[in-house]
C-alpha cells in the first residue's frame, strides 16, 4: 500500500513523520469520572491516542499524547490526560508556561514499508502498544480545527488544603490543521494497566473505532487562558501521577 504520491522528504528526515492516531470508544461513566468539575464529557465517550515522532528544539521528540472527548463552556474539544516525551528539556518548562501535562517515558515506534509498531514504556511497564499495517490510502479530509484543554494551577506554598498561588485556569489550546497524507491501518491495540498510567482500568476500551497514520499541515495555533474552574472542586484532581492529570497521591498512584 506504499503510495509514491506521499509527502517527500530527505532520507532520514523525521519532519514528516506521520502521527499514529488511535481512537476507541470507552465506558461514558469513566471517562466522566476523570473530568474536573467545570469539563464535561463530549457528545460521544471517545479516546484518542496519538503517537508521535516530531522535531522539538530541532531534535526528535518521541512521545504520545492521551485526550479524551471533552466540552469546555459549551466548546467541543479533547481533555489532556497525559503527554509522555522522551526529552527532558521542554518537560518542566511546558508544565510552568501552560500546564501542558508532560511526564517522562519511553516510546518506540516505527514504519516498515507498510508495517507498523509502536509501544509506550513507563515504570517497567509496557502499557499501550500497537502492530498493524496499512491497508488503504484515504482521501484528504477538509481542514479543520481542534480545541485542547490543559489544567494550569500552582498549590499553595504553604501546603493548605483548598488554597492556590495560582488557582485552575483551563488552557485552550486551539489548533488549525490541514492534512497532507492519510491511510487506514489494521492492527491490534493493547492496553495493559499499570498503576502509574491506568488506561485501561480508567478507560477501557469498549471499541476500537480506528487507527490511522496521519500526516497534518499546521496551520495555525493559540494558546490562551479560556476561564476558571473553582477551586474548592478542583481540590480532588490536583494531586497527580507524575506530570499528568491521573488522580494520585503526592506525585504517585495513590496507595489502598
Amino acid at each position: 500500500m506504499t503510495n509514491p504520491q506521499g509527502p517527500q522528504g530527505n532520507p532520514g528526515d523525521i519532519l514528516n513523520w506521520p502521527m499514529l492516531k488511535i481512537k476507541y470508544r470507552t465506558d461514558p461513566a469513566k471517562l466522566a469520572a476523570i473530568l474536573p468539575p467545570g469539563i464535561t464529557p463530549g457528545k460521544d465517550p471517545v479516546v484518542t491516542i496519538t503517537i508521535y515522532n516530531f522535531p522539538v528544539q530541532n531534535e526528535p521528540e518521541l512521545g504520545y499524547v492521551l485526550n479524551v472527548a471533552a466540552d469546555y463552556n459549551g466548546v467541543a474539544g479533547d481533555y489532556t490526560i497525559a503527554l509522555g516525551i522522551d526529552q527532558e528539556a521542554p518537560l518542566f518548562l511546558c508544565q510552568e508556561l501552560w500546564g501542558q501535562p508532560k511526564y517522562p517515558v519511553t516510546t518506540h515506534y516505527y514504519r516498515l514499508m507498510d508495517h507498523i509498531e509502536a509501544k509506550v514504556i513507563h515504570q517497567g511497564t509496557t502499557f499501550i502498544e500497537f502492530s498493524g499495517d496499512v491497508v488503504e490510502t484515504l482521501p484528504n479530509p477538509e481542514d479543520h480545527d481542534e480545541h485542547e484543554w490543559w489544567i494550569k494551577c500552582i498549590r499553595s506554598v504553604d501546603m493548605q488544603p483548598e488554597t492556590y498561588d495560582f488557582p485552575p485556569h483551563v488552557v485552550d489550546v486551539h489548533t488549525e490543521y490541514g492534512t497532507a497524507f492519510l491511510q487506514e491501518l489494521k492492527g491490534e491495540v493493547i492496553l495493559r494497566d499499570s498503576a502509574w498510567d491506568p488506561i485501561a482500568s480508567k478507560l477501557p476500551m469498549l471499541e476500537q473505532i480506528s487507527a490511522r497514520l496521519w500526516t497534518p499541515v499546521f496551520k495555525g495555533r493559540s494558546i490562551t487562558k479560556a476561564g476558571q474552574l473553582d477551586g474548592k472542586a478542583y481540590w480532588p484532581f490536583a494531586d497527580t501521577i507524575s506530570g499528568t492529570r491521573w488522580i494520585g497521591e503526592g506525585g504517585a498512584p495513590k496507595k489502598g
